[in-house]
């Protein structure tokens, strides 16, 4: 067993967590202590509605806000930004919801697809909370599928205003943040259809308008109607509603032109040629929203995971061996299996999230016209992956923390059940987790050529099985690999093969490689006439998913193992931290065994040997369990609930 004796191991895990903007971070933190951010049970809606405003109004002064947009200054701190909006998930979700709507979703399309105009007229008042914005994009026929969104903008020259309207049910806007009570704009994404001179109108695309919503008092412009979702599964003070359009007028400069513009005559012009490519473009713009509802939504998860961990080392039950005295949760291995792999993934996963953050900030702290197309997608792909399984990984770590902690886990004074709650709908919204994970997939299949850009379904099928013959494997000796796995008979995870970072690396590169390799292969046969090519690929849909999940695996890995290779060998952090990357492989590799078995990367006897090695990892890190949760640095008043005050309750 690894000996751990720095006493300040917390600190230091916390450093290597904490990453770049840490600073943040802390204050953030303070702020979640000073003003006694949780989750409140027993509000009614408009209680905690209002609560949540004033709360937001509240953080308007401590400047993370601003950080967000560009000044006369330079271009801001976005990655202050979106780290400030995460660390709200140890606080109330609701107030990181609310936020995120207001600065990331409605200021984000302003500051990113608006021009100075724009940034003149709405810039400083949605910062300040004067101009209360939406983002107004699913519809209720149509959530994920931007591209098909029924609402349309209508240009007319005669008065040079387009025409706002919903000409169907499900065109209605649905689900949006900020609709039922407290916004007084929205940005709307909607078909544009114009004409230029001796030309009939016709759709351009989905674009974004600036739309007004509500009047001074808060009651509904002509032609607005605006509704109630009322109340959801969670997130009580996110005032989400439904909006539809009753042709409505708004002034040619209510479109968001830096990609596209309308003349007064109704030319329409745009440097992007294609409209694919302008769409995507369009899209690549508002990555801060993905990337910032994976990072608060991995923060809930570490919350929970943290009062479950230290619930477990405070609560006893049955007595065990000699003395008869009652033993610890934590010292049961099915509840340490139960918790500790999900420890060892929130930190592989916080560690990925906070290279995406990174990568995000060098590109919007740069002029946009300097910034690669390519390199835009493929970050876009990757924060994709990246939330897919950093949200399911804490919707899952919810769960079992409730779970956990039994019926103390299940009273609202506890929060558990508030924050699993709240958590659930993160694993759709800014994008389904499945469509997600399909997304990294096609970087993997294409690494977006050129030729995939926008292309539907049929078009992408297509180009994948022209390129299938040109799909080659990274061998990385991968065959040799597999064969020292099957006559390496050491099963001690200190000793064996799989806790060398290299063999991890090329078994989770192995595994991504082959899904890559077979999906193409599947998809080769669409390329014949007779062949539907939709069917195709719905019928390799879970096969795209499963490749998406590898890759989303294998990179959180390389993560991980880069934050390492930083720490000086030897010390009590690296250590600490190599047995907690060793659990998230060994658990990783024991929940995917029958496709590592079905392909004869692992024999049986070494599957064995990997169920094995789980519990003995979970043993190793069980002495340091309280110090890595400690690292999380959940603010004292997210931790102050009764089941771990109340002296009661080690009974």
């Amino acid at each position: 067993m690894t000996a751990y004796t720095d006493t300040s191991l917390s600190t230091g895990l916390r450093g290597v967590l904490d990453g770049r903007w840490a600073a943040t971070r802390d204050e953030v933190r303070r702020h979640i202590d000073d003003a006694g951010l949780v989750p409140r049970a027993g509000l009614s809606l408009p209680e905690y509605r209002a609560r949540v405003l004033e709360l937001m109004r509240e953080m308007v002064p401590m400047g993370f806000p601003a950080q967000g947009f560009s000044s006369a200054d330079g271009p801001g701190d976005p990655g202050a930004a979106v780290t400030a909006i995460e660390t709200l998930g140890y606080g109330d979700l609701s107030l990181m919801v609310k936020a995120g709507v207001q600065w990331g979703l409605f200021g984000g399309a302003i500051e990113n697809l608006g021009t100075a105009r724009h940034h003149e007229e709405y810039r400083r008042g949605l910062i300040d909370l004067d101009v209360l914005g939406c983002f107004a994009m699913t519809e209720t026929g149509h959530g994920s599928n931007v591209q098909a969104l029924e609402t349309t903008a209508t240009y007319l020259p005669e008065t040079e205003e387009f025409e706002i309207h919903s000409p169907t049910p499900s065109s209605r806007k649905d689900y949006i943040g900020g609709a039922a009570e407290h916004a007084r704009y929205a940005a709307v994404f909607a078909q544009l259809v114009t004409a230029g001179p001796g030309e009939e109108p016709h759709s351009r695309g989905v674009h974004c308008f600036v739309v007004p919503l509500r009047d001074a008092d808060g009651a509904d412009l002509p032609g607005v109607v605006t509704s109630d979702c009322g109340y959801k599964g969670g997130l009580p003070g996110v005032d989400n509603g439904r909006i539809a359009f009753d042709r409505v007028r708004v002034p040619r400069t209510a479109l968001l032109d830096r990609y596209a513009g309308v003349a007064a005559d109704g030319t329409y012009s745009s440097p992007i040629e294609s409209d694919n490519r302008r769409f995507f473009t369009m899209l690549g713009t508002l990555i801060r929203g993905r990337v910032t509802v994976g990072a608060a939504g991995g923060a809930a998860g570490r919350l929970a995971l943290t009062l479950a961990v230290k619930y477990a080392l405070h609560r006893r039950q049955f007595s065990g061996p000699g003395d008869g005295g009652e033993l610890l949760l934590l010292d049961y291995r099915t509840h340490q299996r139960r918790l500790l792999p999900l420890v060892a993934r929130a930190y592989a996963f916080a560690l990925a999230q906070n290279e995406v953050v990174e990568e995000l900030h060098e590109i919007q702290t740069r002029d946009p016209d300097d910034v690669d197309p390519g390199v835009l997608r493929r970050l876009e792909a990757k924060a994709a992956g990246i939330k897919s399984g950093h949200t399911a990984l804490a919707s899952r770590a919810a769960i079992e923390a409730r779970t956990a902690c039994g019926g103390a886990g299940y009273l609202a004074e506890n929060r558990l059940s508030l924050i699993r709650d709240d958590l659930d709908v993160f694993t759709t919204f800014e994008g389904d987790n499945l469509v997600m994970a399909q997304l990294a997939a096609k970087q993997l299949l294409t690494d977006y050529a050129a030729e995939v850009d926008g292309l539907d379904a049929g078009g992408w099928v297509r180009f994948v099985a022209g390129m299938a013959r040109e799909v080659t494997a990274e061998k990385t000796g991968i065959r040799q690999l597999v064969q020292t796995l099957l006559d390496d008979s050491d099963e001690t995870p200190g000793k064996s093969a799989l806790t060398r970072p290299d063999t991890q690396l090329a078994l989770f590169r192995g595994r991504e490689d082959h899904l890559v390799r077979t999906a193409a292969a599947r998809m080769r046969r669409a390329a014949d006439d007779d062949v539907d090519a939709f069917e195709v690929f719905a019928s390799t849909q879970d096969h795209l998913v499963k490749a998406g999940e590898a890759h989303i695996e294998r990179i959180v890995l390389e993560s991980m193992q880069n934050a390492i290779v930083r720490l000086d060998a030897g010390s009590p952090v690296r250590a600490a931290l190599e047995d907690v990357r060793d659990l998230f492989v060994y658990s990783a590799l024991e929940a995917d065994l029958g496709w590592f078995l079905m392909h004869r990367f692992v024999s049986v006897e070494r599957a064995k040997a990997i169920r094995r090695g789980v519990n003995e990892l979970c043993g190793r890190v069980r002495p340091i369990a309280g110090d890595l949760v400690d690292a999380f640095g959940i603010p004292a008043v997210a931790l102050d609930v009764p089941m771990l005050t109340d002296a009661s309750s080690t009974v």
